[in-house]
């Protein structure tokens, strides 16, 4: 039997193993000793997946054993700026309500959790009516959980913002990432204060629900189960309750990509419709609503997510920033801020300027 929980609670186990970031493959080793012990270590195999630009995540398998284990070693730095016990909470809520994989144990810098079958996202698939509505359905299964009594239902964009704004003025003091390099045209910190606070005031009149989300819906963050024709959310790192609008936004504006950053993918209006319309759908349904979708509702929806993806902008440019400073994955994290908010001045007066029905 595995060794999965804790005897007395139903609590994932913590495990007191600190594993080299630059060099985990040891402490794995070590750790799979408690999660499967009767897998012998020299039957291990090791598969590096390379996706992630603020972690590792390895998954672990013997070949007589047809369950995969993956394990997540956090980046250098980035309990700054991630609250890894609501990640935690965050993993247990979404597995009690079928939307997320299975935490195994944590530990000092990671977690491992169940594998979930099926392959990521590519990037085209985003644009496929038979896909992209299965990625809004399972949205609209996640945004309807409703929170335990001792979780707090205040939308987490602001406080994040504030601390990355913090952090980033903590660093002018000591060797300002913001001026690395010169050949990008990245917003001075001040600019990006006065950027916030104005975006701030205008969309606190905007009204959109807070929900549970996901806060970082990008491509390699979706599994595709092309048999059973499903689709999976993985990577809760960011998972909190936020602005309905600014998750669905966020998606969006991942359509653009990561490593070669390009807005021509940006989803079309129609896009947006057919895939609000299949969200709105789901959140009733999820809700035990009965009623049709309107043309009203998917329009309001519509005005507010635009709005909200100004506020995704400015959060992954200033986390790229702060992850330029910080991290040591082999990533352009300027050249990403950079995209990030060229895209965000490119679109604010539009989008600020939007009226809602």
């Amino acid at each position: 039997m595995n060794l999965l929980l804790n005897d007395q609670t139903d609590e994932p186990l913590h495990l007191d193993l600190c594993l080299d970031e630059l060099s985990p493959e040891t402490g794995i080793i070590e750790l799979l000793k408690t999660l499967r012990p009767q897998w012998r270590a020299e039957d291990i195999q090791l598969k590096m997946f390379t996706e992630g630009i603020t972690n590792q995540l390895l998954g672990c398998s013997v070949s007589s054993d047809t369950a995969m284990v993956l394990v997540r070693v956090y980046g250098r730095k980035t309990e700054l700026f991630l609250d890894r016990k609501k990640e935690v909470e965050m993993l247990k809520l979404l597995h009690s309500h079928g939307c997320g994989p299975r935490l195994y144990c944590s530990f000092h810098n990671g977690i491992c959790y169940e594998f979930l079958k099926g392959v990521t996202l590519e990037d085209v698939l985003l644009q496929e009516p038979s896909v992209y509505r299965l990625v809004a359905v399972e949205m609209g299964k996640i945004h309807s959980i409703k929170p335990k009594s001792s979780c707090s239902m205040e939308p987490v964009l602001w406080s994040k913002l504030d601390n990355y704004l913090k952090l980033l003025q903590d660093c002018e003091n000591d060797d300002d990432v913001v001026q690395q390099d010169s050949q990008l045209d990245i917003p001075s910190v001040d600019v990006l204060i006065s950027e916030t606070e104005e975006l701030k005031k205008h969309l606190k009149r905007v009204e959109s629900p807070t929900v549970l989300c996901h806060n970082d819906l990008l491509t390699k963050n979706i599994i595709y189960n092309s048999d059973e024709g499903g689709v999976k959310f993985i990577d809760y790192e960011y998972a909190d309750f936020n602005y309905q609008a600014y998750d669905i936004g966020n998606h969006f504006n991942e359509f653009a990509g990561v490593n070669n950053v390009d807005y021509g993918l940006y989803p079309s209006r129609e896009l947006q419709w057919d895939w609000l319309t299949v969200y709105l759908q789901s959140i009733k349904i999820n809700s035990r609503v009965d009623s049709q979708v309107t043309q009203r509702e998917v329009n309001t929806l519509y005005v507010q997510v635009c709005k909200f993806s100004l506020a995704s902008h400015l959060s992954w440019g200033l986390w790229a920033l702060l992850q330029a400073r910080y991290s040591t994955i082999n990533f352009n994290f300027l050249k990403y801020a950079a995209a990030r908010f060229s895209y965000y001045f490119k679109k604010k007066e539009e989008y600020l300027g939007m009226a809602l029905p």
